[in-house]
């Protein structure tokens, strides 16, 4: 005795179950990167600086 033979539903909870993992696993790692990338003095003109005078030492 089948009493249901559609299994669409099963499908589409599957597919909520495993996006949603993905976003929980995104979100995770953006609240990491964030932390980490939060209090760093970046200045942009000394990283050209540096770059350039590394660049520069070791062409001969």
């Amino acid at each position: 005795m089948d009493i249901v033979k559609d299994e669409g539903g099963q499908g589409a909870a599957e597919y909520i179950l495993l996006f949603g993992g993905v976003i929980v696993i995104a979100i995770v790692a953006l609240i990491i990167y964030y932390t980490y990338f939060t209090g760093q003095d970046y200045s942009s003109q000394e990283d050209i600086a540096t770059v350039r005078s590394t660049v520069g030492s070791h062409h001969e």
